[in-house]
């Protein structure tokens, strides 16, 4: 007689259990069958590739973040330039020369400080022999983010 069979006799508890299912014995061995194992693992890797793009998602809108905060210091040092000198720097590298940057900082996506495209001033019509210099700035990647728009258009 099985230990369950036994309890069950022993206890003075009112079973609430109905039907032929009330005490329940495996005859066989336990486990899972092929199709519950199969169903669990197919869950697993839905879920697991979901966090997958989630993941991958919020790494590029991290580097995007960093893209537009460079390009707002960039752009910020470049005003600030303008405004003491009267005049756009020459390239980026004069903004740290003069002390508006510490350094020219690195593109997120490309990798690189020297892959900014830089765009020049129109020339002074009352001085055309002074240099346009630069007054914007944008990134060297052709890429596009996640809201459609390419970043050489920031």
């Amino acid at each position: 007689m099985s230990t369950r069979r036994v309890w069950a006799r022993r206890s003075t508890a009112r079973s609430t259990a109905t039907g032929s299912g009330a005490l329940r014995l495996r005859s066989g061995p336990g486990g899972f069958t092929l199709i519950e194992l199969t169903i669990v693992i197919s869950l697993i890797v839905v879920l697991a590739a979901m966090a997958l793009v989630q993941y991958r998602n919020s790494v590029l809108a991290a580097k995007e973040g960093v893209l537009k905060s460079d390009l707002f210091r960039m752009r910020d040092a470049i005003d600030q330039y303008y405004a003491d000198k009267g005049k756009y720097p020459a390239d980026l590298q004069a903004l740290v020369t003069d002390g508006y940057l510490r350094q020219v900082p690195e593109d997120p996506f490309t990798k690189s400080s020297a892959t900014w495209v830089t765009i020049q001033a129109e020339p002074d019509p009352s001085n055309p022999n002074a240099e346009p210099g630069i007054f914007d700035v944008k990134s060297g990647d052709s890429g596009t983010a996640l809201d459609g728009t390419s970043y050489a258009e920031w």
